[in-house]
């Protein structure tokens, strides 16, 4: 059972842990690539300010961002700020996004966010929570998916799981640490089934597109490419 007022409580303790990695750069560090491709370390950080406020829009009633246009514009044009201004605004942002959080309201209602799609209002904690820890990631500073609480790895890969569940494009896929964890994923798509065994970086890094695979061992078939998020 998904307990928003304990997503709340985690993603404000990985914030915290962003902020202070982030506090460590300078100027010129946010300006260097992040490992998403085409994005700035100032790219990262302003998507994760500005998605702070697209989820309190959500929350409140409100269309998530105004525009796909809007959303990529309000990006491109922080991006270049100071660190001072980042830090600031990811503060002020993830301030808003708590206070939000804590209004009470009906955490069973249906919202709508980006693209069509819908989810329970008490999802929403734990989607902020996937921006933080796996953009914390992106940005490149030492913070690997290994370092990711167990808890949070756990929860993501179900959610991914279900997520490309059922894909046209993924064949049926088994995925397994050989420890006790195992999910299975795909299956719209002919072929499989593919049984693959890694540990959970490992199979969070391919499922959420920031690891190629080359780090599971493929017991049965051929690892599929997941189409992107």
């Amino acid at each position: 059972m998904i307990d928003h007022e304990r997503d709340l409580a985690s993603v404000h303790e990985a914030t915290e842990r962003l902020l202070a990695a982030a506090a460590a750069l300078d100027n010129a560090s946010t300006e260097k690539p992040s490992r998403l491709p085409g994005w700035t370390r100032g790219h990262v950080l302003a998507h994760l300010a500005r998605n702070a406020d697209a989820l309190v829009n959500v929350l409140e009633g409100r269309p998530m961002y105004t525009s796909s246009e809007a959303r990529d514009a309000d990006i491109e044009r922080d991006a270049p700020r100071t660190l001072d201004l980042h830090l600031a605004d990811l503060r002020e942002s993830a301030a808003r996004f708590q206070e939000a959080g804590a209004v009470p309201a009906d955490w069973s209602r249906t919202v709508a966010l980006r693209n069509g799609v819908t989810d329970s209002a008490s999802r929403l904690p734990f989607r902020r929570w996937i921006e933080v820890e796996l953009h914390h990631v992106d940005l490149g500073v030492g913070y690997e998916l290994e370092d990711l609480p167990e808890e949070f790895t756990v929860r993501e890969i179900d959610f991914l799981a279900e997520r490309f569940g059922g894909h046209p494009d993924v064949p049926s896929t088994s995925l397994t640490t050989g420890g006790g964890h195992v999910w299975t994923t795909g299956g719209g798509a002919p072929g499989g089934p593919v049984v693959a065994e890694g540990t959970l970086a490992d199979l969070l890094g391919w499922l959420a597109g920031r690891r190629d695979g080359s780090g599971l061992t493929v017991k049965d078939g051929t690892l599929p490419t997941l189409p992107p998020l």
